[in-house]
């Protein structure tokens, strides 16, 4: 796997002070990082988020998405617990790309749900390729993980790497008016465990 490591930094925010850590992606010329902070190496296993960037919803505010919520949450439960690791994928659009990912937004204006403007642009429902992780775990010293998600496909991803997850812990934030459909093709379709989406629908 082309990944890099290529130089870590501090990184002060309003959670705490992370460590930044950089890789290279040679196959593609994507640069992606790692934000941790306490001792990684340590037995007790690891808090941890795979994020894939957003940045409409990371940077831009976007309320069409949970993602910038979803990634300060992350944020904070790792300052909480002074001890975790935050994996930002650029893989954004579930993989299709920012351009691509605002035509499909169009396509959602005009009545699709995000899995049905990603194959009508020709895309798969989730374009994502977990497997850059794997060099990333291996130069940080990395073992069993407890993963803030609500996707079991990552965590499939990551155990048929060999990457030992103790502990799914559920991570739902951000839900909004604008963003109800979203979440229900990601519970409906895609398989996301998203408790009390059904009911909190009907509010």
């Amino acid at each position: 796997m082309p990944i890099r490591y290529v130089e870590s930094s501090k990184l002060p925010t309003p959670w705490g002070i992370f460590e930044m850590h950089g890789f290279e992606d040679s196959d593609n010329d994507k640069e992606h990082l790692v934000l941790s902070m306490g001792d990684l190496h340590a037995e007790d296993p690891l808090l941890a988020r795979i994020h894939s960037e957003c940045l409409t919803g990371d940077a831009l505010f976007s309320l069409r998405c949970d993602c910038g919520p979803q990634l300060q949450a992350a944020m904070h439960k790792v300052a909480q617990a002074g001890r975790g690791a935050i994996f930002y994928l650029r893989q954004e659009g579930r993989g299709i790309g920012l351009l691509n990912k605002i035509k499909a937004y169009k396509l959602q204006d005009c009545g699709a749900d995000t899995v049905e403007a990603n194959e009508q642009l020709g895309f798969g429902a989730d374009m994502r390729d977990y497997s850059i992780l794997k060099p990333m775990f291996e130069h940080l010293g990395i073992g069993t993980l407890k993963l803030m998600t609500n996707n079991p496909k990552k965590i499939q991803a990551l155990q048929d790497m060999g990457i030992p997850i103790a502990e799914r812990i559920a991570h739902e934030t951000g839900r909004n008016p604008h963003n109800t459909k979203y979440l229900e093709t990601k519970k409906g379709k895609l398989g996301h465990m998203l408790e009390g989406i059904d009911d909190r629908s009907k509010e």
